[in-house]
């Protein structure tokens, strides 16, 4: 996973967590079974009876169905990665299925909220003017949040043994640069708005502290921001401007989806802006169009309005 395909160390650290609870799981059963057994099991030695049993117990513990969903998708692929290397004649997760869940539309601001976010995190302080290009930045391009702390403020090819750059911005072309999901580079424009605040914060980005030469985004000590302080100072931001909806930066992400597909129709474009592998990740932002139009049908249409 690391070096074929290239996945994020969150997503391997989330699969070795994955791995570890079917193992505990499986190992308290064989020794309530068995006086002695030990805990440290061959994994060629589990199951369908025994993975099944192990997902119930997760259940029974509350783990969520699309929680629970997830971590069969992990003990799936690893031992379909076993079935490659020829150390197991059958996948034992292959026909264990999690509970159906319902399905849970991604949270979208409207239009006129996404605005008034923008225009309220403003101010002449450095992390002010932060604040508001990372907000008009990620309603722009879309990007995930991880993507946004790794940006420089422009492309360092790798030199000296530091590595390039995974993302960057060219305010020249309004364009930015980031690596996603499964090392997958992709460039997306940068709106007019978001460029203006892009370059209000890099006037004043170098009167902080010690900086990360790098960095496009840095702490009030010049180093360079953390998924959770953005995620901080954004929910910071929406409280003060009054939206009273939590904020965090995946929906504005969202919000940008939504609001593209809403204008354009386009889904294909939508999807390449996204970063999305196949269009059936991108498809649930139909549906919020559909909750979109559906709402001003009923606002508009004079037979699907209410009488006084």
């Amino acid at each position: 996973m690391a070096t074929q395909r290239r996945l994020s160390s969150h997503t391997l650290k989330a699969y070795r967590a994955d791995l570890r609870q079917l193992f505990a799981l499986i190992g308290e059963q064989y020794a309530a079974a068995v006086r002695g057994q030990s805990s440290a099991l061959d994994p060629a030695s589990v199951q369908a009876a025994d993975v099944r049993r192990a997902a119930a117990r997760l259940h029974a513990r509350g783990l969520a169905p699309a929680s629970l969903a997830r971590t069969l998708s992990a003990w799936r692929s690893f031992y379909r990665w076993l079935a490659a290397r020829g150390q197991i004649e059958v996948n034992p997760v292959a026909g264990v299925r999690a509970p159906k869940r319902a399905q849970r539309l991604p949270k979208a601001l409207a239009v006129e909220q996404a605005v008034q976010l923008a225009a309220h995190a403003a101010g002449a302080e450095p992390l002010a003017l932060a604040d508001k290009a990372m907000v008009e930045l990620l309603y722009s391009s879309g990007l995930r949040v991880s993507e946004l702390a790794s940006l420089d403020h422009a492309h360092f090819p790798a030199r000296g043994g530091r590595l390039a750059s995974s993302g960057w911005i060219d305010l020249a072309a309004a364009e930015v640069t980031v690596t996603g999901k499964g090392g997958k580079r992709r460039s997306v424009p940068i709106g007019r708005a978001a460029v203006d605040a892009l370059r209000a914060w890099l006037r004043v980005r170098d009167s902080l502290p010690p900086i990360a030469v790098r960095a496009l985004f840095v702490t009030a000590r010049g180093a360079r921001i953390g998924v959770r302080s953005i995620a901080r100072r954004l929910a910071a931001v929406a409280r003060k401007a009054g939206l009273g909806v939590h904020v965090h930066p995946h929906v504005l992400r969202h919000s940008m989806a939504s609001h593209l597909l809403q204008s354009s129709g386009d889904l294909r474009a939508v999807q390449e802006l996204l970063g999305h592998v196949n269009i059936s990740t991108t498809q649930i932002y139909t549906k919020l169009d559909w909750q979109h139009l559906a709402r001003a049908y009923d606002a508009a249409h004079p037979r699907a309005r209410r009488k006084a």
